[in-house]
């Protein structure tokens, strides 16, 4: 098996990969992708992200409290140019799915993988149930994973060829991702380590490679005075993360988890392709890869991180490992496990996309879970936004030149924001809204959405209830069981008193 691996892996240019067979397999693994996902993103509603994306989107800044310009600034122009589709916001993400997919099949083709390896790599990228999730919603995990796989493949085909513009171009692709998520430097400290250990020390020697990381470093220097002038907040935000993740608890189920998402054939391939970098000859030229892979998932293991991140880590090992099951395999034993695949890819699609409809649901009280990527995310905004309203509209005429929406979270903050005709100016102390800026101090009548009147009652003059939320299928503490109060005035200064409010 080391002698096929390594003479599969030492061409370069072989006839096997060349076959249209293999650029039609992937084409249709990858259309069929794209068709899925596509179909999946046209259920339910707006994920709650999405709308926090699109209203940081309409206030422009160098920085976000969670992430960077990109995402925010994509939402925001597909919702100009269809406003109010929460199906074309998504297009972006299923155009990273599906690059994921290709990309993966074309690390596999780079890595001496036939026709077999390549179709197989493509497939378990498909049928993951990470890759499918990301396609449905618009999300800065998506568009990162993509990002990263796009830089395997850049650093795969330069210690192929050694064409240093390779290295340029790795540089380029690292400026866009430091502006969608601050992750990105955890894969390069990886990559250097994992070259500096097991070679090519060749790579570290490039000026190419250094050049590109100044075209980084000199994308990232305005999000970084960003977070410099805002103390940071990105830091505080691992343990909002970590809280979530479970901490210590966490990390011993990190990688059983992260496996979970790619599926049977992904596991298998994955576990698969580490054994082939870091133990095969033949991939002796990539075992920094490996070395690099066993790192990032170490770091977000420890660090208490969410599943999702360090997906982009993933393709290049499953590529690894098809093509060494494709140069070791024999025909009728892989054909006999084609069935157990299919089963399984199928139960991923099934599971991993939204096809029932809402009205199948039961209500769900356990936020832990309802607030993840779930259908109970994309339901109940119409329903926040329709009893807000009527909140306000309850005011007395004079009240309504001075009032402001405020509100405990900040997905119920993007929601009303969505809605910029029949409501006033909206703000949240939560997360990055706490950071778009407070009311105007001559704000004196406050819709308050959630909250309780004890803790209401410690900033305002006056809590009375102004109605209530009871939709059965949406966020406990979100859009289930919470009040609407009207508030009297702020007991000190709005641009006093925010900063103390300010949460994340």
């Amino acid at each position: 098996m080391t002698r096929v691996v390594a003479d599969s892996v030492r061409s370069s240019s072989g006839t096997d990969r060349r076959e249209p067979f293999a650029v039609v397999a992937v084409a249709v693994v990858a259309a069929v992708t794209a068709v899925v996902a596509a179909a999946a993103a046209t259920r339910y509603g707006y994920y709650y992200d999405e709308l926090y994306f699109i209203a940081a989107g309409r206030r422009p800044s160098f920085g976000y409290v969670d992430q960077g310009p990109f995402v925010p600034l994509v939402a925001r122009a597909m919702d100009w140019v269809f406003p109010g589709s929460f199906v074309a916001l998504r297009i972006p993400a299923v155009a990273a799915s599906v690059g994921v997919v290709v990309f993966g099949a074309v690390i596999a083709r780079e890595l001496g993988g036939g026709r077999g390896a390549q179709v197989v790599t493509a497939a378990a990228c498909a049928t993951s149930v990470l890759v499918l999730g990301q396609a449905t919603t618009l999300s800065t995990n998506g568009i990162d994973t993509v990002l990263w796989v796009v830089l395997t493949w850049l650093l795969v085909r330069w210690v192929r060829t050694r064409q240093d513009g390779l290295l340029l171009a790795a540089g380029v692709v690292t400026a866009v991702d430091v502006q969608v998520k601050w992750l990105v430097p955890v894969f390069w400290i990886a990559v250097i380590i994992g070259a500096g250990v097991v070679g090519p020390r060749d790579l570290l020697r490039r000026p190419a490679l250094w050049w590109g990381a100044g075209i980084a470093l000199l994308a990232a220097t305005p999000g970084l005075i960003w977070q410099a002038r805002h103390g940071w907040p990105q830091l505080s935000m691992g343990s909002v993360v970590r809280r979530q993740t479970g901490g210590f608890a966490g990390s011993l189920w990190f990688v059983p988890s992260t496996l979970e998402l790619w599926g049977l054939l992904g596991a298998v391939v994955v576990v698969c392709g580490v054994w082939q970098l870091l133990r095969s000859p033949g991939f002796r030229p990539y075992r920094f890869l490996g070395v690099a892979f066993l790192l990032v998932i170490a770091v977000f293991a420890v660090s208490g991180g969410r599943t999702v991140y360090g997906a982009g880590c993933y393709p290049v090992v499953i590529a690894a490992g098809s093509v060494g099951l494709a140069a070791s395999a024999r025909r009728w034993p892989a054909m006999a496990a084609i069935p157990a695949v299919v089963v399984s890819a199928l139960a991923v699609v099934y599971f991993a996309t939204p096809w029932r409809p809402a009205s199948q649901f039961s209500p769900s009280s356990d936020r832990a879970v309802t607030l993840g990527p779930s259908v109970y995310s994309e339901l109940g905004w119409s329903e926040l936004d329709a009893v807000t309203v009527d909140a306000y509209r309850r005011l007395w005429p004079r009240q309504r030149p001075t009032a402001v929406i405020v509100t405990e979270w900040y997905v119920q903050a993007a929601a009303l924001d969505h809605d910029r005709t029949n409501l006033p100016p909206v703000f949240s102390p939560n997360r990055g809204f706490g950071y778009f800026g407070a009311p105007p101090d001559t704000a004196e009548t406050i819709i308050y959405v959630g909250g309780t009147e004890a803790d209401l009652s410690h900033w305002f003059t006056s809590v009375v209830p102004a109605g209530r939320m009871e939709n059965p299928l949406g966020i406990p503490g979100i859009t289930r069981d919470i009040t609407i109060w009207e508030c009297g005035g702020p007991k000190q200064p709005w641009s006093v008193m925010w900063p103390t409010m300010r949460k994340l």
